[in-house]
This record gives structure tokens, sequence and C-alpha cells, in this order.
């Protein structure tokens, strides 16, 4: 089989940030998936299970009620290394700058959390006992400080193998 695109990205050099992982025809659109890489894979500690699925939650939430792009969103979700999430968006409706702002916003928002959980019962989640709001809104600052100077011209990989 071939390797796929992920697996070609140097995880030994590879730091927190936003990046493009790939893009994808889908008909006349392109789908453009976002590494938001939280941790320093291999050199940091993961992110905690619990925060991980509150994050998945609260931004999965942000932005799917976006006033302005939630129908331009895709897909929220963890890495399965959780290291961080991947989101994919319709890119011919948003620009990468806005794609950018908008995850800094998201992001800030999270960190700030202070009202219910959204999907926090057993009727609405599978795992609904798994949240962690307080270690949720600490990862999330920390990676509003790392990515609130990225612009466009950091979304590239530095290194694939």
């Amino acid at each position: 089989m071939d390797k796929i695109a992920s697996f070609t990205v140097n995880h030994l050099t590879l730091e927190p940030g936003v990046y493009v992982s790939r893009k994808d025809k889908a008909g006349d659109e392109v789908i453009t998936t976002f590494d938001v890489r939280m941790t320093t894979p291999n050199k940091e500690p993961v992110i905690d299970t619990a925060a991980i699925h509150c994050l998945e939650h609260l931004g999965a939430t942000f932005l799917r009620n976006h006033s302005t792009w939630a129908e331009r969103v895709i897909y929220f979700g963890p890495m399965g290394c959780q290291t961080g999430f991947y989101v994919l968006f319709d890119e011919a409706k948003l620009p990468l700058d806005g794609i950018v702002e908008l995850l800094k916003r998201a992001f800030n928002e999270a960190a700030a959390w202070d009202k219910e959980m959204p999907g926090q019962s057993p009727y609405e989640c599978g795992n609904y006992r798994n949240l962690d709001v307080a270690v949720c809104r600490k990862e999330c600052a920390y990676y509003a400080q790392v990515i609130k100077d990225w612009t466009v011209d950091k979304l590239e990989y530095e290194f694939r193998l």
C-alpha cells in the first residue's frame, strides 16, 4: 500500500501549530484538512483523554454554530495519537486567513469556557462522564498562545519525509 500523507510528515521535528495536511477534491469542491497540532509529537505528553474529548465537544459546537462559517466546516475531531485535532473545511468557501483567525477564536473561546458543556448527557454522548473542562481549558489556553501570531505563511509543514 502507498504511504498516506500524514505519515510523510517528520514527527521528530514537528512543532505545535496549524498546518495544511492535505487537499482533496470532492466533486468540484476542494476539501482542506488542517493539522491542529497542540503538542510536540514524541516529546511532550499527549493530551489527556477527558480533555481531548471535552475539546471535541466544544470545538465542534463552536465551529458548527459560527454565524458565518458553520456551513463551511466539514469535520472537527481528535487525532488518534492525541497530539491534536484534524479540522476539514470547504476551502472554496473560506480563505486560508479566515480559517486561521477562526481557529484562534475557537481556542480562545474554549480556554475561557464557563458554561454548561455541550453534549454532556448519556442521551447525547456515548462516554458523557469522560469530559474534563478544567484540563481542556488549560490545554486550549496554552495552544491559543502558540497560534496567537500564526499566519497563512506558516501553514506549510517545514519537513516532509
